[in-house]
């Protein structure tokens, strides 16, 4: 309830208010500060974390210190990255206006912002996030241009963005070699052995982060909710009742570690059935459904990340991810429902 609470006092707070929200503001403040309050939290890191940092600037473990700097942070990796995605994704936003607004001249702290919000992206490393910024990119791109610039300047923009983030994905490649073994060959290793990770001799140090962990959890998760597929288990009982199927398909390594579901959809289908799918569905489409009729690509990039992150995590059963959505949805609606109240009067 405590979590959850966030879902009613946003709105309340955020729609109910009497005065129009400056939402070009709003993305600004939030622009500088995260990226800031990013890297105070990263120079912190640098020095409490010495040994760490050394061994990724020799490219070992890229991953470790990605996940170790999140948890400094008090936040999962994907979590964190998640923001992060999104703070690419608005930096890109107000670096375009900037530039179609005075005419591509001195671009100053915006394009400082976005390479800044950008680097650490690939710092944390997650593979979903990065994909996600990526696309948002492009999306930010394409529309915000489409209206405001020549076919032939938009072709040019986008190519040379295109150049732009394979140099700096192809360097930090070049300084980290491991991400790119991580990104081919570790990404989608072992999926033969979905659902017999006990194979493995040393499954901690082998398969305790990848992919084939997540899909053998989806599996268990998957089969033991259609035992009570119409009303699921309850919210109170679905973690123990998964880590029951664990035990009871013999999986040692997932019964010892109790993994959740790390599938949003999953687990509200196992909690409360078809309806919980139906639920969270009807939740996050509902930022598709305001940035459609209001025609910002924010929201709708906003709709993207959220709708693929919880396909591989499952953020509404966390904090971070409950304020996250419930704050951004509550000033995406206040905008459109606003916007639209001005246009009948």
């Amino acid at each position: 309830m405590e979590k959850r609470l966030s879902t009613f006092i946003f709105p309340l707070l955020i729609i109910g208010q009497a005065f129009v929200i400056d939402f070009n503001k709003i993305l600004k403040i939030y622009s500088i500060f995260f990226t800031t309050i990013l890297y105070v939290l990263l120079i912190r890191f640098l020095i409490i974390e010495p040994e760490l940092v050394q061994k990724y600037l020799n490219g070992i473990h890229l991953w470790e210190m990605g996940y170790s700097f999140a948890n400094s942070t008090s936040v999962h990796a994907p979590a964190l990255n998640m923001h992060v995605a999104f703070l690419v994704v608005v930096n890109t936003y107000l670096l375009v206006n900037h530039a179609i607004k005075n005419k591509w001249k001195l671009l100053n702290y915006r394009i400082v912002l976005f390479i800044a919000s950008l680097l650490m992206l690939l710092i944390i490393n997650t593979r979903l996030a990065i994909a996600n910024a990526v696309l948002g990119i492009f999306l930010i791109l394409f529309f915000e241009l489409f209206k405001k610039v020549s076919r032939k300047k938009l072709i040019s923009i986008t190519a040379g963005t295109s150049v732009l983030l394979m140099v700096v994905f192809f360097a930090f490649a070049k300084a980290f070699p491991y991400i790119t073994e991580k990104y081919s060959s570790v990404t989608f290793a072992h999926m033969d052995k979905v659902g017999k990770l006990d194979d493995f001799e040393d499954p901690e140090g082998e398969i305790y982060s990848s992919f084939v962990t997540r899909v053998s959890i989806w599996k268990t998760a998957w089969e033991r909710s259609q035992e009570d597929l119409l009303f699921g288990v309850g919210a109170a009982d679905g973690k123990d009742e998964l880590n029951q199927a664990y035990e009871d398909t013999n999986q040692v390594f997932l019964s010892k570690y109790k993994f959740p579901t790390h599938n949003q959809y999953l687990d509200f289908l196992l909690k409360f059935g078809i309806l919980g799918v139906v639920g969270v569905l009807l939740y996050i489409f509902h930022i598709l459904w305001i940035g459609l009729k209001w025609q910002h690509t924010v929201p709708i990039f906003f709709f993207i990340l959220f709708f693929t992150s919880n396909l591989t995590d499952d953020f509404l059963i966390r904090f971070d991810g409950i304020t996250f959505s419930a704050l951004w949805i509550s000033i995406f609606a206040s905008i459109y429902w606003n916007n639209r109240l001005n246009k009948v009067l």
